[in-house]
């Protein structure tokens, strides 16, 4: 006899979400706003550069990328890039749309009463049109943003509020990315990273970053929930 869903998903890992690359398809749209707000700041830097960096909180990437041009910024000027990067992103946010199969495995998950969140680097102000597209902005699942905590991608801080506001241990979870800073946080939060292929990344970058598993995308994890320890039946 199968067991009850509420007594089998007791024992099954939370789903802990990165937004951009994973859930949507945004990660081109927030290379191009940055590199719009780099510019209009005086900084060029190379397309590939940017998206190398992709993930990371807004003040630590630009930190990051200046770092490689020898360029300090007072706090002021890495503020207005932030700012100009969400005005430019706003304008081309209607380009973004839901990565093939993310609403279906949120909706696959929620059904069978799997815990799930979203943890993303990004403020509330850039994530609520993918949010509102994916229809989980005013849902009951937890959306943990920039705005919430203290540290963004790499550090933990993100996916340790999306376990706790889940009340689930971490220890008990997958996270669930596209870039290597999602799976470096994981790994620094003690919890399982899955990467996914979606936000530009190989493969080999993001086992070598610490993923358990990678898959090209969420219609690819919606294929394979059994591997992740979940079954319908």
């Amino acid at each position: 006899m199968s067991e009850p869903i509420s007594e089998r998903t007791h024992n099954t890992p939370a789903f802990l979400f990165d937004l951009d690359g994973t859930l949507i398809d945004s990660v081109y749209q927030h290379v191009l706003a940055w590199k719009r707000a780099l510019e209009s700041c005086g900084v060029e830097l190379a397309v590939w550069k940017i998206h190398r960096r992709i993930g990371m909180s807004g003040g630590l990437f630009v930190n990051a990328l200046l770092r490689e041009l020898g360029h300090p910024l007072d706090p002021e000027q890495t503020q207005r890039m932030q700012t100009l990067h969400g005005d430019f992103f706003a304008e081309i946010a209607d380009q973004v749309r839901p990565l093939p199969g993310a609403t279906d495995l949120l909706h696959t998950l929620t059904e069978l009463e799997v815990p799930w969140a979203i943890a993303t680097s990004g403020h509330m102000r850039s994530a609520r049109h993918g949010l509102k597209m994916l229809g989980v902005l005013d849902g009951p699942a937890p959306i943990i943003t920039r705005d919430l905590v203290r540290y963004a991608k790499p550090d933990p801080d993100l996916f340790l509020a999306a376990a706790e506001k889940l009340d689930h241990p971490i220890q008990n979870a997958w996270v669930i990315g596209d870039s290597i800073w999602d799976l470096l946080a994981a790994q620094r939060a003690r919890a399982l990273g899955i990467g996914v292929r979606s936000g530009g990344y190989g493969g080999d970058e993001l086992r070598e970053a610490g993923a358990f598993r990678v898959y090209d995308d969420p219609a690819d994890i919606l294929r394979h929930l059994d591997e992740l320890g979940v079954r319908g039946t």
